[in-house]
């Protein structure tokens, strides 16, 4: 059974929420399971959301109001907590990516938020919303670059990314943008912050082919795997289905090149690109 932990509310509401939870839950003299059944979640799930990791859905909260006396309070607090600036099919994914210990994640066409650069998130979300305004595109931009101060902390979360050579390949925002970025990513590699290995086009076939996948650890909750697509995506907590993801994820990382082999790599594409931006 997941272990809540006591986190101060100030710093983290969703965590508060989670610890109120707790406090109802026990004082009610139910189990995790016990809670969890009516709304056909499992005990880990309701562990999850004791711990901060996972966002409380209304309609949880609801029932939690109902089953353990607390009025509204879990109603009222859920609707302040479900503003995020994330889109809605990723939201739930990056706010449990702010609390995981270790993240690793397979990127087959642009390089993973955590590890881009300004210039290099504008071009990615003005290809996405070509008529938007500057305003809007520099409020995803900021969103999005505030998911990078992560990696501020010197050792945690452990980031291990695997990218596809297609990344490397593909010009988001010219030349200048993707020596840039790719620059960025070598020297979080050289300093020893992340580990990155590239999945060379000449490895052929993999499991991963159909898309994008993140794994994701924590000190005190279960693993949990994010999968997406274009608009959509799906944050698993069931261990069958986590396992299946971090077999695909070590298979896709024995097909790739060495972290040594792929930082060259990186570091020679970066320069081609460079070269070519200023002959």
């Amino acid at each position: 059974m997941t272990r809540p932990k006591d986190l101060d509310p100030s710093s983290n509401p969703r965590a508060f929420l989670g610890a109120e939870l707790r406090h109802a839950r026990e004082r009610a003299g139910l189990s995790q399971e016990a809670l969890g059944s009516p709304l056909f979640v499992s005990g880990t799930f309701i562990g999850q959301l004791e711990s901060g990791t996972r966002r409380m859905h209304l309609e949880y909260a609801r029932h939690f109001d109902e089953t353990l006396g607390t009025e509204d309070f879990f109603t009222r607090n859920c609707g302040a907590l479900a503003k995020s600036k994330y889109p809605d099919h990723f939201a739930e994914a990056a706010e449990a990516e702010a609390e995981a210990t270790a993240i690793r994640e397979y990127a087959p066409l642009l390089i993973p938020g955590l590890l881009q650069t300004p210039g290099y998130a504008r071009a990615v979300f003005r290809a996405y919303q070509p008529t938007a305004t500057e305003d809007v595109i520099d409020e995803l931009v900021t969103a999005r670059l505030e998911r990078t101060l992560l990696l501020d902390d010197p050792t945690t979360p452990l980031l291990w990314t695997v990218f596809d050579e297609a990344v490397l390949r593909r010009r988001v925002g010219g030349a200048a943008v993707m020596a840039e970025a790719l620059l960025h990513v070598a020297a979080l590699a050289q300093r020893c912050r992340i580990i990155v290995q590239v999945l060379p086009f000449t490895a052929g076939a993999h499991m991963s082919m159909g898309g994008t996948l993140k794994l994701m650890k924590f000190a005190d909750a279960p693993p949990l795997a994010f999968v997406d697509g274009l608009g959509m995506g799906r944050l698993e907590d069931d261990p069958a289905i986590v396992a299946q993801h971090e077999l695909t994820y070590d298979l896709v990382g024995a097909s790739a090149l060495s972290p040594q082999e792929s930082l060259a790599l990186i570091r020679s594409v970066a320069e081609d690109y460079a070269h070519e931006e200023h002959p």
